[in-house]
């Protein structure tokens, strides 16, 4: 079982909510921080940085940050290859395909919960929302359908209510496997 933190360097402030909401219900004997960035770029110029300044002893480190229309393979891999030249090839790249709102859209009893609407359940039946990472603009669709909705108290919300069983995101389900993989490792 690892014993040290893992930190989370993430591309903005509403990842940096849900993480903070989500990952104490899902992993309980987890230590981690959370460090939000503003926006892709910011992340990007900002992880090799901290990754080679860091000197805490037996930390890890995750990546994360939305695909948002740009080639999800290509973004890992540069992403991964900024972590290995500093020094960290151990860290955790994960891609949200498409925007962190898909995770949401993959899990309608969790959205029905958070924003207190009992006709979001049933969206997961509707074609378009089968395949939540397939989903064009998914902050979009979750404002349509919780017009209440905004990002970072939408993350809020919906970081109580997140089921781990019941999310159809599949960026979702391979960051949480991630996650069990870092956890077991001594």
């Amino acid at each position: 079982m690892m014993t040290g933190k893992i930190v989370f360097l993430v591309e903005e402030r509403s990842m940096k909510e849900l993480l903070e909401g989500l990952l104490p219900r899902l992993f309980p004997d987890m230590t981690f921080l959370c460090i939000p960035h503003d926006g892709k770029s910011d992340l990007e110029r900002s992880v090799p940085r901290k990754i080679r300044a860091w000197r805490e002893p037996g930390v890890r480190f995750v990546v994360i940050r939305d695909k948002d229309q740009a080639d999800c393979v290509e973004t890992k891999r540069n992403l991964a290859r900024m972590c290995a030249d500093a020094g960290r090839p151990d860290t955790l790249v994960r891609i949200v395909c498409e925007e962190l709102e898909a995770w949401y859209l993959g899990d309608p009893d969790a959205l029905a919960d958070a924003f207190g609407d009992e006709k979001l359940r049933g969206i997961g039946r509707r074609a378009r929302f089968r395949d939540p990472d397939s989903v064009r603009q998914p902050s979009s669709e979750v404002s349509r359908l919780a017009p209440e909705f905004q990002k970072t108290d939408g993350a809020r919300r919906m970081a109580r209510f997140l089921s781990r069983e019941r999310n159809s995101s599949r960026s979702f389900q391979v960051l949480m496997s991630g996650l069990d993989r870092i956890l077991s490792e001594t």
